[in-house]
């Protein structure tokens, strides 16, 4: 079975992008509004793709009526946000903040979720997050009218101590249980992990 894009309706290209593309990492977005009202927002269109400097993307699609999300109008005003990963405790409230709250109302407050400020910008943090990386724009893309690429940069890291170990730079994966979006309302855990042995190639003196 194979399809040309073009055939396909978005809605249809999106269904099976999402339903094939799995898992996919959630990046848990919070920005501030003009009044002060922090917004935090679940997007699985995410991911890094670089360290040097370390970039992150994700895609702000528009609401169905037409009118940019919240998070987008946030970003595009001050130039700052924090993505925030979420884990297992965390995951029922990411979910619930996917909701369509209107611009006064900040998820972290309606969800009882505890903020920490910043170190290099006004955004604050999601104070449970296992990770959270405090970023500026890098860049912005529009796409076809109906959606935004927005990159950022990270200029500042916070890992939640219990997670880490510091002398070898390594996480303490048994401590480390990320959620994964699969589609629709599905999500799922990560600790039935598979580790294989280093590949043969790997042992080879370079050519």
């Amino acid at each position: 079975m194979q399809y040309t894009p073009s055939d396909l309706k978005p809605r249809e290209r999106y269904k099976m992008l999402a339903s094939f593309v799995l898992p996919r990492p959630i990046a848990w977005v919070t920005t501030t509004g003009p009044t002060g009202v922090v917004n935090a927002a679940p997007f699985s269109f995410f991911n890094v793709f670089c360290e040097d400097p370390p970039l992150c993307m994700f895609a702000a699609n528009r609401r169905t009526d037409g009118r940019a999300k919240d998070t987008q109008i946030n970003i595009e005003r001050t130039g700052e946000f924090v993505v925030n990963m979420t884990d297992e405790p965390l995951a029922h409230a990411m979910h619930e903040s996917s909701g369509d709250f209107p611009p006064d109302i900040g998820e972290p407050d309606y969800l009882n979720l505890k903020l920490a400020p910043s170190t290099r910008i006004a955004v604050p943090r999601l104070a449970d997050a296992p990770f959270a990386m405090e970023c500026k724009t890098w860049k912005t893309i529009d796409v076809n009218g109906d959606r935004i690429l927005i990159m950022g940069e990270g200029i500042q890291f916070h890992i939640r101590d219990d997670l880490w170990d510091h002398d070898a730079m390594r996480v303490h994966m048994e401590r480390y249980h990320p959620i994964g979006r699969m589609f629709a309302d599905r999500y799922c855990r990560t600790d039935d992990r598979v580790v294989f042995p280093p590949a043969a190639g790997a042992n080879k003196a370079p050519a």
